[in-house]
């Protein structure tokens, strides 16, 4: 019976320790690493549905599932040999002959079946904060030097935060020592007394023998009690303050776009990025920031952010009625001092020659004065008669304040460069 089981020439080990710490972020980024490109497009398809203030925030994407396959060895069907005994056999014995299939190893082409298309199986999984910020950072060709530039530049206060016994002097709370010091004594002192009136009660009943041993029990007790300390070092309470970070002063960014017909959805994507990149830069700096939306064509209206960058308009373009209403806004909603008020404006430069001239005058002698910085980018179209530098591109040119910068914004690839060139200045004084 023994020659008709087959040698065991293979041996299967199972590792049953834990995996060391990290590993699984390690095998998390290999995992990221192969699979970017389908990741990076699930995380712009992300991008785009996500409002300007979730950006910075992680989520779950979902990815094809047909190419996240292991790859692995294994025996050719038409020329490898191997030994092997299937459990619950019964058509075959040991030294029996089992005919090879016709056709190829994967038992005939694939994909020719009825019903036959490309199958989307999707593999889902939810990316971290960082690792959504590293594919929006990654688009905008942002070095990985640079990204730690963005850290938390917040101030760090104090605030209350209860008693602790530890503290210094200066800290110390007198009247929450007081009242812990009365009720230790008091919890001392009701034990002591609860066992005084055993003794007592038993002394009822004992022979004079036990009654001297009760009464020098007793005496002993009322001595302890009369001799508790008044204060002792656990009675001792400290106010504690414990350290939180909070912005010093709050920002609002108020975002400006063109949505005439010339705005095609190209452009209004390259804006929402800006403004994405712009917002994440004010966050990590103040904290807390408001975000309000302003669009124009002939006129400018103020609207949620779906209606900004999804609703379709025709017309023309005027710039000034949308700088005006951001003028308003800010002299309404924030004008004290504590707000930073930042202007991004986003358009194709396609107005007027007139509103030109007079939009930059606008902002040169009303907005400027009450804004920490104004940025225009320009968004001009890949060819015909607007290669030529728009209208408002020329009048805003001729702005001369450290508080007010244009650039030209043409591909993804422009947008980190132009970012930085816009507030290096910003950050070198900081």
């Amino acid at each position: 019976m023994a020659d008709l089981v087959a040698p065991n020439r293979f041996m299967r080990i199972v590792d049953r320790r834990a995996d060391p710490p990290g590993r699984g972020a390690v095998n998390r980024e290999r995992f990221v690493r192969r699979f970017k490109e389908e990741i990076k497009r699930a995380a712009d398809e992300e991008f785009a549905r996500r409002s300007i203030k979730d950006i910075g925030r992680g989520g779950r994407i979902s990815i094809p599932g047909r190419g996240l396959r292991e790859p692995y060895l294994r025996h050719d069907e038409q020329t490898g040999s191997r030994d092997f005994v299937l459990p619950g056999n019964r058509e075959f014995l040991p030294g029996d002959k089992i005919r090879r299939p016709d056709g190829g190893g994967s038992g005939g082409p694939a994909g020719e079946e009825p019903g036959r298309g490309e199958g989307r199986d999707e593999f889902a999984f939810v990316l971290s904060r960082d690792e959504f910020l590293s594919l929006f950072f990654d688009d905008l060709e942002l070095p990985n030097l640079e990204r730690t530039r963005f850290g938390e530049v917040t101030q760090e206060r104090t605030r209350r935060a209860g008693y602790s016994r530890d503290g210094a002097p200066g800290n110390l709370a007198p009247a929450r020592t007081v009242r812990m010091s009365i009720a230790r004594r008091i919890a001392l002192r009701g034990a002591i007394n609860e066992r005084i009136a055993e003794l007592q009660e038993e002394r009822q009943r004992a022979d004079a023998e036990r009654i001297a041993a009760i009464d020098w029990e007793i005496a002993e007790l009322m001595r302890r009690r009369a001799s508790l300390p008044f204060l002792e070092d656990i009675d001792r309470r400290y106010r504690a303050r414990a350290p939180m970070p909070a912005p010093a002063t709050r920002a609002v960014m108020l975002c400006l776009m063109d949505v005439s017909g010339s705005m095609d959805e190209h452009k209004k994507d390259l804006a929402k990025r800006f403004f994405a990149l712009l917002y994440l830069f004010l966050e990590r700096k103040y904290g807390a920031v408001d975000v309000v939306f302003v669009r124009h064509t002939e006129k400018a209206e103020e609207v949620d952010e779906q209606t900004f960058f999804h609703d379709q308009q025709t017309g023309g373009t005027l710039v000034l009625p949308a700088l005006q209403l951001a003028h308003r806004i800010i002299e309404e909603r924030y004008s004290g001092e504590q707000w930073n008020v930042y202007i991004a404006q986003a358009s194709d430069g396609d107005c007027g020659l007139e509103d030109g001239r007079q939009s930059a005058a606008f902002v040169a002698e009303v907005l400027l004065p009450r804004v920490r910085y104004f940025a225009y980018i320009d968004i001009p179209s890949a060819s015909g008669w607007f290669l030529r530098p728009s209208d408002l591109w020329q009048s805003y040119e001729s702005i001369r304040s450290p508080s007010f910068a244009c650039r030209q914004v043409r591909a993804r690839s422009d947008i980190w460069p132009v970012f930085r060139e816009l507030f290096a200045r910003k950050e070198a004084g900081a």
